[in-house]
């Protein structure tokens, strides 16, 4: 299918939608608070610490773009056998993912105090531990290792679309993860408390939970 077989505003909404779910995905701890930490060990500068957010956001959605077109390519070969299963199979997984994250989210415990707030003053740091390659690559192979799941049944939704439309959504998770792991990393470094930003990462399962099962609602209807 080429993209002018798809309305303008669709492709816009199912990019827009792609992009906000990755930059959500990003608000998660995991994505941000290693880079804050690392940084601070190693007496990282400003541009040195958002070259490895950038450079580990793009690993993460590479990652997450080879396992999504694994997915699209098995899930092509089913559709063969049954015909418009993957439309509905797609938003099934994004009730089911945004429903664990809804859920996740009003069982969550709240962050002790003295958590992770607690973090010395740079000045008290040690001398790093590692060397500034070894501490950066560590970053970008943890995050290359673990593809974003929640993703994924977005590619699977526009397995039919073709190569253009999955490329711009790659394009789309790229950018909104990219995006997000920067923003929060930014604001940690500004001096957000990190107690403060986990608080609020406790609210982004919910948030990220309704954006799924929106988006799933999104993939019914386009269907109808």
């Amino acid at each position: 299918m080429t993209p002018s077989d798809l309305e303008q505003p669709v492709i816009l909404s199912l990019l827009g939608a792609g992009f906000v779910t990755a930059f959500l995905h990003a608000a998660l701890p995991t994505h941000w608070l290693p880079f804050v930490l690392v940084g601070r060990a190693q007496r990282w500068t400003l541009p040195r610490m958002m070259g490895a957010v950038t450079a580990a956001g793009l690993a993460h959605i590479a990652t997450t773009a080879m396992v999504g077109g694994l997915i699209v390519a098995a899930g092509l070969a089913m559709d063969q056998w049954v015909s418009g299963l993957l439309p509905h199979l797609s938003a099934v997984l994004l009730f089911l993912f945004g429903a664990f994250y809804l859920s996740r989210s009003l069982i969550r415990r709240p962050v002790p105090a003295g958590g992770p707030a607690d973090v010395p003053p740079l000045e008290e740091l040690a001398e790093p531990a590692v060397s500034h390659a070894a501490a950066f690559w560590g970053l970008v192979a943890m995050m290359a290792i673990s593809p974003g799941e929640v993703l994924l049944p977005i590619y699977l939704s526009q397995a039919g679309e073709g190569l253009f439309v999955l490329g711009a959504l790659t394009v789309a998770f790229a950018v909104g993860t990219i995006a997000g792991m920067a923003v929060f990393t930014l604001l940690a470094r500004a001096g957000w408390s990190v107690l403060r930003l986990e608080r609020w990462a406790r609210y982004e399962g919910a948030v990220l939970g309704g954006a799924l099962i929106l988006i799933g609602l999104l993939v019914v209807a386009h269907q109808h």
